[in-house]
C-alpha cells in the first residue's frame, strides 16, 4: 500500500484544502497522474500520483482542509496486487475442494471490460477550474487539442450543448402541461420565488479562505504602522508621453517596481523578514518584488524576481506576462515563491487611500492610489497644476521606525518625481 500524503509545494505551506479530486475509490492510476488538486495560501496546484495501482480508499473528504502530512488516499499497488495473488494461488493449491469457474458470455465480458477501462484526461488545470465552475464532468468532454487534450472552448462547447438539450426539455415538458404563455409565466415565478427564498449567500472556502487566514495572521501578528505620502508623477508622465512617440510603451507600474527596488538598497531594513525564533532580522541578498494582483478568485501575488538588476522595460515586459498568467490561473509556483517586498497599484481602480496589511512574513508594502490633476503652490508662492499621486506604505514596526520608514519614500519619490536623474542614479 501507498499512502499519498500532502506534502510541501510552496515555501512555508503548513496546511491546504482539497478541492476536488480527479479520481475515486477503484479507479486505476499511473504514475505522475493527477489525483487532487489542493488550494494552498498561494495557488492551486495538482497532486500527482507516486506510483501505479488502483485508489483503495480516499480519506478526505472534498472541502477539508488539513495539515502537510496528512494521508488523503492510499494506493494498492501493483507489487501487491502481485503479492496477494500469489497468496490466493497458494491457498488453492493446498485447498482439496475444487471450484468450477462458470461461463462467461460475452456480453458479461464487455460490460467487465466496460467498467474496468479507465480514460486517460488530458487537460490543463485552468481547464479543469472552468469545467468544475460550470458543473462538468470533464471525463464527458471530447477533447479537440493536440494528444486529445481538453481545451476550454472545448468545456464550453459542452456547456452550450448541455444548455440547449435542457432547455429543449423543460420547453417539451412544459408545453404538454400548459400553453407556451403560461409556461414562461410560471418559470418566471418560480425562478423569482427560489431567488427570494432565504438570504443570498456564498461559499468561504478555497482562495478566498486562505486569503482570510493569511491576513489575519499577519494582522494580528505584525504591529502595522501605515505611512502617508505624496508624489508629483507630473515628470515622469511627460517622459513615459516622449518614450511613446519613440514606440517604446512602458508602464508608469515599472517605473514605480524599479524604483522601489534602489530605494530597497539604501534602505535594507525593509527587504528582510523578522525571525522571532532566533531573535535575528534577516537582510534578504535579493530584491524579489511581489505584485498584488486581483483575479476572480481572489487576491494573488505573483513576483518579479531580481528587479534590481532588471530594466524598466524588462520589468514591464514581466508584469504584463504574469498579469496575464494570474487572470487565466497558469501561475507556477516559481512566480509564486521568494517575494520579498510587496507593491499593490491601485490608482486605476479610483483608491484614493488605504491602510493595506502587509504580505507576512515580509517587512514592508506600498499602495499606489489614484493620480489626479491638483493645484500646487510652488516656492515663489506661484499656483500650477500638477499631476499628484497619493501612496500608503504599511511596515512591521517591530523591524522598523517610522522615521526610516518616511526616509525610505522620500527616496522613492524623489526617484520617480525626478526621471532624468535616472542615468546616473541607477549606473
Amino acid at each position: 500500500m501507498v499512502e499519498v500524503k500532502l506534502h510541501d509545494i510552496g515555501e512555508g505551506m503548513t496546511e491546504g484544502e482539497i478541492i476536488h479530486y480527479f479520481v475515486k475509490a477503484g479507479d486505476t492510476v499511473t504514475v505522475d497522474q493527477p489525483l487532487l488538486e489542493v488550494q494552498t495560501d498561494k495557488m492551486v496546484a495538482e497532486l500527482p500520483s507516486p506510483a501505479s495501482g488502483k485508489v483503495k480508499n480516499i480519506i478526505i473528504d472534498t472541502g477539508d482542509t488539513v495539515e502537510v502530512g496528512t494521508t488523503l488516499l492510499v494506493l494498492e499497488t501493483e507489487e501487491v496486487k502481485a503479492a496477494e495473488s500469489k497468496g490466493e494461488k497458494l491457498l488453492t493449491e493446498l485447498s482439496s475442494e475444487k471450484v468450477e469457474e462458470l461461463p462467461t458470455t460475452s456480453n458479461q465480458a464487455d460490460a467487465v471490460a466496460q467498467k474496468t477501462e479507465k480514460r486517460f484526461i488530458i487537460a490543463a488545470p485552468y481547464t479543469r477550474k472552468v469545467a468544475r465552475k460550470f458543473g462538468v464532468d470533464i471525463n464527458e468532454v471530447t477533447g479537440t487539442g493536440k494528444s486529445g487534450r481538453i481545451t476550454v472552448e472545448d468545456v464550453h462547447q459542452f456547456v452550450k450543448k448541455r444548455d440547449e438539450e435542457s432547455s429543449l426539455e423543460v420547453r417539451q415538458e412544459m408545453s404538454s402541461q400548459v400553453s407556451e404563455e403560461e409556461a414562461e409565466l410560471k418559470y418566471h415565478i418560480q425562478r423569482q420565488g427560489a431567488q427570494n427564498e432565504g438570504k443570498e449567500t456564498m461559499p468561504f472556502r478555497g482562495r478566498r479562505k486562505q486569503i482570510a487566514k493569511k491576513m489575519t495572521k499577519s494582522l494580528y501578528t505584525i504591529p502595522h504602522v501605515t505611512h502617508f505620502e505624496e508624489a508629483d508623477l507630473t515628470e515622469l508622465l511627460a517622459y513615459r508621453n516622449d518614450l511613446k512617440e519613440m514606440n517604446m510603451n512602458v508602464s508608469v507600474a515599472a517605473f514605480f517596481i524599479k524604483a522601489i527596488a534602489v530605494a530597497l538598497k539604501k534602505f535594507p531594513v525593509f527587504n528582510a523578514k523578522l525571525d522571532e525564533e532566533n531573535e535575528v532580522i534577516c537582510l534578504e541578498k535579493e530584491y524579489n518584488i511581489g505584485i498584488a494582483t486581483d483575479t476572480e478568485e481572489g487576491l494573488i501575488v505573483p513576483v518579479i524576481h531580481h528587479a534590481d538588476r532588471l530594466s524598466v522595460s524588462q520589468i514591464h515586459e514581466k508584469l504584463k506576462e504574469l498579469t496575464r498568467k494570474a487572470q487565466e490561473g497558469k501561475l507556477t509556483m516559481d512566480d509564486m515563491r521568494g517575494g520579498t517586498f510587496t507593491v499593490s497599484n491601485v490608482g486605476p481602480l479610483g483608491s484614493i487611500g488605504a491602510t493595506p496589511i502587509i504580505n507576512h512574513p515580509e517587512t514592508g508594502l506600498i499602495a499606489f492610489h489614484k493620480t489626479k490633476k491638483m493645484p500646487v503652490v510652488k516656492e515663489n508662492d506661484e499656483i500650477v497644476i500638477r499631476s499628484i499621486m497619493t501612496m500608503s506604505m504599511a511596515f512591521d514596526h517591530r523591524v522598523a521606525d517610522g522615521a526610516t520608514a518616511v526616509a525610505f519614500t522620500n527616496r522613492f519619490k524623489y526617484l520617480i518625481e525626478n526621471p532624468k536623474v535616472w542615468p546616473i542614479e541607477l549606473a
